[in-house]
């Protein structure tokens, strides 16, 4: 006869304790949760405008992914403001960082998504549904840059300034 010991949950590994350490309990989840809304409303928007765009002016999908990610980047600041970091005050301070962290994907996703266009054209059966699809793996690999960037960047909290001296007060 067996006897059942109560399972215990596994224990994460070490690498993944270090790494989340410095995140506060509950951000990256709210991080998560904003992030999956502002991902499906600017792949939403992005498919939408190459939709409209892309038969109508060549590379349309280019010139899409460039107002999807102008859109969103703006929604997303006032969620992660808000929800996620909750900072306070800074609004012009903050949403100029956060565009700052927002433009290096951006700018990769522009430079890269015509590659990948090109590649999953010629090197798959994809042709139409291309640029949905390489706008779709682009987004993955932005996740994690962009939390880190908006983590450490866009809504760090303030050094504090030099103690007042009580005795001059």
């Amino acid at each position: 006869m067996t006897v059942n010991s109560p399972t215990t949950a596994a224990a994460p590994p070490k690498w993944l304790g270090s790494l989340t350490s410095h995140i506060p309990p509950g951000q990256f989840l709210r991080y998560v949760l904003v992030g999956g809304w502002n991902t499906v409303f600017g792949y939403g928007l992005f498919a939408l405008l190459t939709a409209i765009l892309d038969p109508r002016i060549p590379h349309g999908y280019v010139v899409a992914i460039l107002l999807s990610n102008l859109i969103s980047i703006s929604v997303a600041f006032l969620g992660y403001k808000w929800f996620v970091f909750k900072t306070k005050g800074n609004y012009l301070r903050e949403w100029l960082r956060c565009i700052t962290v927002y433009s290096g994907g951006v700018l990769m996703s522009t430079i890269l998504l015509p590659i990948l266009v090109y590649l999953l054209r010629h090197g798959t059966r994809l042709d139409r549904s291309a640029p949905y699809v390489g706008g779709a793996i682009l987004m993955v690999f932005n996740v994690l840059y962009n939390f880190l960037g908006h983590k450490h960047f866009s809504f760090r909290p303030q050094a504090p300034g030099p103690p007042i001296d009580q005795a001059s007060a």
